[in-house]
């Protein structure tokens, strides 16, 4: 095996870390029993081909060091000591601004995976579509890190409620109608 062929760090994709090496699936499974979906093809071509180690292990409520450590020893790489991306905290606390009635799309991404689909352009398309103090709702079978981040960087609010082990519901509000109700 060719140690060089892919370090491994926060920020490598599950895809590609499992098509450099096949066999760390099993570490991830075995490391956490969400991981269990890889073997789901769907899953395995459209979340994880954007899905960063840092983001697994958030979905996994794993310690990403740990995990990246993990990974890296079962190819022969060192140890990272320290990491710099310790993982973003995402809002699990109802806001002030959530209101029901402020609801006005709804996106089950179970749906959209299940055609085979990436949900994150259908949903930023929603999410930009937003008006002032408007909602939108996302219902998944797990935490969608990869557009948590993404909608992070792009200003939005969010609220995530997890419902049960299966299914979460993330809210999402633009940052000037928060702003605007203080």
């Amino acid at each position: 095996m060719n140690m060089d062929k892919l370090i491994i760090t926060p920020k490598t994709k599950i895809n590609a870390l499992l098509e450099a090496y096949p066999h760390l699936e099993e570490v991830l499974i075995n490391a956490a029993p969400e991981f269990k979906k890889l073997k789901n093809p769907v899953l395995r071509n459209t979340i994880a081909r954007i899905t960063s180690i840092n983001q697994a292990a958030i979905i996994g409520k794993l310690n990403v060091e740990e995990l990246v450590n993990i990974l890296r020893a079962k190819i022969g790489q060192s140890n990272i000591e320290s990491l710099s991306e310790s993982g973003v905290k995402y809002n699990t606390l109802k806001p002030d601004w959530f209101k029901t009635s402020s609801v006005v799309t709804i996106i089950d991404i179970k749906e959209i995976l299940n055609r085979g689909e990436q949900p994150v352009y259908e949903v930023l398309a929603a999410i930009k579509a937003l008006g002032k103090n408007e909602i939108l709702k996302i219902i998944a079978p797990f935490i969608p890190a990869p557009l948590l981040d993404k909608t992070l960087s792009l200003g939005y609010k969010h609220w995530l409620n997890k419902i049960t082990e299966n299914e979460f519901e993330i809210y999402f509000i633009r940052r000037e109608s928060f702003q605007l109700r203080l």
